[in-house]
Formats: C-alpha cells, structure tokens, sequence
C-alpha cells in the first residue's frame, strides 16, 4: 500500500510539473489517503504485536 501511494505521489508531481492541475490534485489525494490507511493499518499491527507478546 506503501508503494502505491508513492506512485501516485510521484504522478501528481508529474503532472503538477506539466501543468495537469485536476490530474495533480486527484493523485495527491489518493496518495494521502493510501498513506493514511498505511499508517493506521502499521500502527494496528505494531499494538497488535505488542499485546501479544512473544512466541514460546
């Protein structure tokens, strides 16, 4: 999920350097929104680590 957020990221920076206005701030959102969902998903993952504790 990581890894397409930066995609995006880079196409909006693309097309924000062409002059693609609509194009840059659409790709923009959805890579925020993708790295938001990463960072919730990490940090659920993290604490669900953490609660568990380790294997015997």
């Amino acid at each position: 999920m990581l890894y397409w957020a930066l995609v995006f990221l880079v196409v909006a920076l693309i097309a924000g350097f062409l002059g693609f206005g609509g194009v840059a701030s659409a790709s923009a959102g959805i890579a925020q929104i993708l790295f938001v969902i990463f960072l919730v998903l990490f940090v659920v993952a993290m604490v669900a680590r953490a609660l568990r504790g380790r294997a015997p």
